[in-house]
């Protein structure tokens, strides 16, 4: 999927208990950027909090989430990072792109991209590498309803020397009572077709259990995303659930990030890069061609669908080019 957890961009999230009336970022409530006058790169950054604040915000900081949140992410990256250390590359992205915001400072974010190493032709043959790139973001938006969206995700994907399943974690948090997380493996091939593939990479993990593990909590609730799109790329196993504390003790969300859902996500990153991103898939070379045009289909339809049209209200034109330049580049690299 894509950074910033696009779907949630454009898409109803209920806020309040009776309704979808509030809806995320669309273009009746989507705070908008403006024009002109965007601060041109890190060094003179500013939180939402003082515009004219010279505090630069990093990746890895997660600075606008509760402690579990923050904790959970960083140990997601920080796994992912050091089991494929060996097939990535450092982040390079411009400073201004690994941090961005608009000039009140009411929308901000971060964006962090390790691509895989470049193998010469005769060491790639021996598919080596199977990463092809991990992403990772986190957008921080305050509402003009009051409070504030803000979204973590990581994403991972493979290359076309395996047909495995890439990974994918978004948590979206509208408010100190509302979560929703979103959590997959998601296919690169016809379940139907292959049923191979969902026997091997869903029912023999037993991915399903982790969904029913989360679902018995009596502050869950499923979360069916607005976007049909979205639906059909995701797998059988995906978790997609809302979290509702609203009347419980406080603390409670906290609780059950740090309690529930973290050993769940970790659960579910381990299989991922056990039977994923380091197991042994033979593909061939007319099933890579496959792999990689639908790859690169479901990259640029995100895109297409949410973050073209999200971006520029979020942080203006200039800002929105210079971010989504450099996904796409990285998509269709």
């Amino acid at each position: 999927m894509a950074v910033v957890s696009p779907h949630f961009l454009n898409s109803p999230l209920p806020l309040l208990p009776s309704s979808s009336s509030l809806c995320l970022l669309s273009s009746s409530n989507l705070p908008s950027a403006r024009p002109q006058n965007f601060a041109p790169s890190l060094s003179s950054s500013s939180p939402a909090s003082s515009p004219m604040d010279n505090t630069p915000r990093k990746f890895m900081d997660f600075p606008f989430v509760t402690a579990p949140h923050r904790n959970l992410m960083i140990d997601l990256v920080s796994t992912v990072e050091n089991r494929l250390q060996s097939q990535l590359k450092p982040c390079t992205l411009p400073s201004d792109v690994q941090y961005y915001y608009n000039q009140s400072g009411t929308s901000q974010g971060s964006l962090h991209i390790r691509s895989a190493i470049a193998l010469p032709r005769t060491f790639a043959k021996l598919s080596i590498i199977t990463v092809d790139f991990i992403l990772g973001s986190w957008l921080h938006c305050e509402l003009p309803t009051g409070g504030a969206l803000n979204i973590t995700s990581l994403s991972a994907y493979l290359n076309a020397s395996t047909d495995a399943p890439n990974f994918l974690i978004e948590l979206i948090q509208s408010s100190p009572t509302s979560l929703v997380l979103i959590l997959d493996l998601p296919p690169r091939k016809d379940l139907v077709l292959y049923p191979e593939y969902l026997q091997t990479f869903y029912e023999n993990t037993r991915l399903d259990s982790l969904r029913q593990t989360l679902e018995k909590l009596p502050e869950v609730r499923p979360y069916y995303s607005a976007a049909l799109y979205i639906r059909c790329v995701t797998s059988p196993t995906s978790i997609m659930i809302r979290v509702n504390t609203e009347g419980a003790e406080p603390g409670r969300m906290e609780e059950i990030v740090k309690d529930h859902v973290d050993p769940v996500a970790k659960e579910a990153i381990a299989i991922w890069l056990d039977q994923c991103a380091c197991g042994k898939r033979n593909v061939e070379e007319a099933e890579k061609a496959y792999l990689e045009k639908r790859d690169g289909l479901i990259k640029n339809k995100t895109i297409e669908i949410d973050l073209g049209s999200s971006f520029p209200r979020l942080f203006g034109p200039d800002i929105a080019n210079r971010i989504l330049g450099v996904i796409r580049e990285v998509y269709n690299g």
